[in-house]
């Protein structure tokens, strides 16, 4: 039997930047932030962190600087996805290379990809470490939604653990739960949907969130898991309008805002994602 990388909330951490480098004192101070707030989990180089808009040098020294400040007993996931199966294998061996414990793999955007290629690209990311892998369906970023019989199949790969899930459709959860093997394992993409996820057999939530409010999110997520759904729930509506909030305009453009508020700046979006309006800005403010 597989065993998960992390159960309970991981946070999809924003990537500092400071005159257009990378802010390696700010990103250490996130990092320790989210550990002091008792974290289990942290993803580097995600959607959230930029990913699309950095380099392969960049994502290197975010994943070094990470290593090195991240301690052994929280999870430490290096977003390595591309839509070039090459580029992706060459990352990922990079990122485990770089003391990664595990690989957060967005599906391929653009070109998608038919069933078997996804499956072969899957395959060659997987066969190339000695890592674990989850695989990230994320169908409002890629274009494409990744079938339940894919994840089928890659169940089947001993290092592939399971699926960062962040689809609408909450039904499929549960579908993943019927067709697949107990040990391939969900998290929830999308905080608005933590509990509910959890409710279906999810193991936590990789959260956006959990940048500005780790303790609370943390809490809500260990209450689901505990099968504390009053608590869970309690906690959830008390995020929403937050959680809301940072998806008015494009991710991480409202949360790097609402980073600023609460005394960390971690520097502009990169283009083509820019600043958020003034009515997000005074929304945000006025949640925080």
């Amino acid at each position: 039997m597989k065993k998960p990388i992390f159960t309970g909330a991981c946070t999809a951490l924003v990537t500092p930047f400071l005159k257009e480098k990378i802010n390696t004192p700010m990103l250490r101070q996130l990092i320790r932030r989210q550990l002091n707030a008792g974290i289990d989990a942290l993803v580097i180089c995600g959607t959230t962190g930029e990913s699309a808009a950095l380099s392969d040098a960049e994502k290197l020294e975010l994943f070094r600087v990470s290593r090195d400040t991240i301690p052994e007993n929280v999870a430490f996931m290096a977003g390595t996805g591309s839509n070039d199966t090459a580029h992706a294998v060459a990352l990922s061996q990079a990122a485990e290379d770089c003391g990664a414990d595990a690989l957060l793999v967005v599906s391929p955007y653009y070109n998608k990809g038919t069933e078997d290629g996804l499956y072969r690209h899957y395959a060659s990311i997987a066969d190339s470490v000695h890592i674990p892998l989850i695989l990230y369906n994320v169908p409002g970023r890629t274009g494409l939604d990744m079938p339940v019989s894919l994840y089928r199949k890659l169940s089947e790969l001993p290092n592939v653990l399971g699926v960062k899930e962040a689809g609408t459709d909450i039904r499929k959860i549960a579908k993943i739960r019927q067709v697949c093997p107990p040990d391939f394992f969900v998290w929830c993409g999308n905080d608005d949907l933590a509990v509910p996820a959890m409710a279906l057999g999810a193991l936590g939530v990789i959260s956006v969130v959990s940048n500005v409010e780790p303790e609370l999110t943390r809490a809500m997520v260990r209450a689901a898991l505990d099968g504390d759904f009053d608590t869970a729930v309690d906690l959830q509506l008390r995020l929403y309008p937050l959680i809301e909030a940072l998806f008015l305009e494009v991710n991480p453009a409202p949360v790097k805002a609402a980073m600023e508020f609460i005394g960390y700046d971690c520097g502009d979006c990169r283009l083509p994602v820019g600043n958020v309006s003034e009515a997000t800005r005074a929304r945000l403010q006025a949640l925080l």
